[in-house]
């Protein structure tokens, strides 16, 4: 049997419903459209968010602040949190997200310098705080930057 030779089962496969095709149909005239107005029309209805002419909710709500959409944004870990790993252990960002200090859906991490490591470690980060790459060196371990 190959491919073109498939055939779809009796009852799988339902012709669409076609509207406006007399009155036997069940729904033919104005096709479920009702009687003029906008959404009768072709091309008819409004635009998502429009409510009438009312002012829109999302033009009534305040805006404040400055939100900078160029940004980068990365998941931070603590060097103290990295004292759960073995002595000699390289931590990447799969290691990371296994033991769950990263949330996979951030693309960039960064290693901060709070608390105290005495393990030796190699860290693969994104980028580290002076006081993390200090901290990091300063235990034997080593950063590699991603």
């Amino acid at each position: 049997m190959d491919l073109h030779q498939l055939k779809a089962v009796d009852g799988a496969r339902k012709d669409g419903f076609r509207k406006g095709r007399g009155i036997g149909s069940g729904n033919g005239k104005t096709a479920g459209k009702g009687h003029k107005g906008q959404n009768a029309r072709s091309g008819g209805g409004v635009r998502p968010g429009f409510e009438g002419g009312q002012n829109p909710i999302y033009r009534r709500l305040p805006k404040r602040g400055f939100h900078n959409y160029a940004s980068t944004i990365y998941d931070v870990v603590n060097i103290e949190a990295l004292e759960r790993f073995e002595d000699g252990t390289e931590v990447n960002p799969t290691v990371l997200v296994e033991v769950g200090l990263v949330r996979n859906d951030y693309k960039l991490i960064k290693v901060l310098g709070n608390g105290k490591l005495t393990k030796k470690l190699t860290v693969f980060a994104n980028k580290f705080s002076k006081t993390a790459e200090s901290a990091i060196v300063a235990a034997g371990g080593r950063i590699e930057v991603i």
